[in-house]
């Protein structure tokens, strides 16, 4: 991971400590090129939280954004999620 990453991840935690009380709602989003193999993805990362998903593609079904939406029990489990997705999804937008 390079030094931005590690930044974007601390500084993450930092904003989730000062802005909320633990266990939490928070919602993810997400925007890839659109194919079916990510929901799937997504669903496997997110399956022991409870997720809700929300999925919308692009007016040309290029893209796929999908928001979900869990309660977190601390912000680790936040940015674990994070990093999963981002190793798991080619280029996916982290929101």
């Amino acid at each position: 991971m390079d030094k931005e990453n590690k930044d974007f991840y601390k500084n993450l935690k930092n904003l989730l400590d000062e802005t909320s009380s633990w266990p939490s709602e928070y919602i993810y989003k997400f925007i890839y090129k659109s194919n079916e193999n990510n929901i799937d993805i997504l669903k496997d990362i997110f399956k022991d939280s409870n997720a809700h998903f929300n999925i919308k593609k692009s007016k040309n079904e290029k893209y796929t954004s999908v928001s979900v939406k869990i309660i977190a029990k601390d912000p680790d489990l936040i940015i674990n999620n994070y990093k999963k997705v981002a190793e798991q999804i080619e280029n996916v937008i982290l929101l």
